[in-house]
């Protein structure tokens, strides 16, 4: 598991990327920093239950506006989220692949493998960048073979 953030630790990094540290959004900004890899709406939902889905679902917008979050897109029903660990606030920066396991459904970020530069053609502008792998995690790999 991640190491919980301190508050102060929290609210610098919100502050260093232009969001006003509330209660809120410090309490959201160290439940991602403490979750074991990205998470849906709906896992921080179930963590927070003091805090209403709707200001969890505005607080997202703001942390991704603000680059303050990662936005996975993994082929699964909801959007996942991941503490960006980047001080350079670039969409691009701080990426690295994730896997998806077809089997249990989770997520895992895959922080030692970067994502591989795409030289675009003339005219294309690169936004943000996903680096899916799907398969089976080691944990469903052992179930397949038992």
């Amino acid at each position: 598991m991640k190491n919980v953030m301190t508050m102060a630790e929290v609210e610098a990094l919100l502050t260093e990327h232009g969001v006003r540290p509330t209660a809120n959004r410090v309490t959201i900004c160290r439940a991602l920093a403490a979750a074991r890899g990205p998470v849906s709406l709906m896992d921080l939902e179930t963590l927070l239950e003091t805090i209403d889905r709707s200001v969890i679902f505005r607080t997202l917008g703001v942390f991704r506006e603000h680059h303050v979050v990662h936005v996975i897109e993994d082929g699964s029903v909801s959007v996942k989220y991941e503490l960006c660990h980047s001080h350079n606030h670039a969409e691009t920066d701080d990426t690295h692949a994730h896997f998806y396991c077809v089997k249990c459904g989770k997520t895992t970020c895959l922080e030692q493998l970067t994502v591989p530069v795409v030289a675009l053609p003339d005219g294309y502008k690169a936004h943000s960048t996903n680096f899916l792998i799907k398969g089976l995690c080691p944990h469903c790999s052992f179930k397949d073979v038992e």
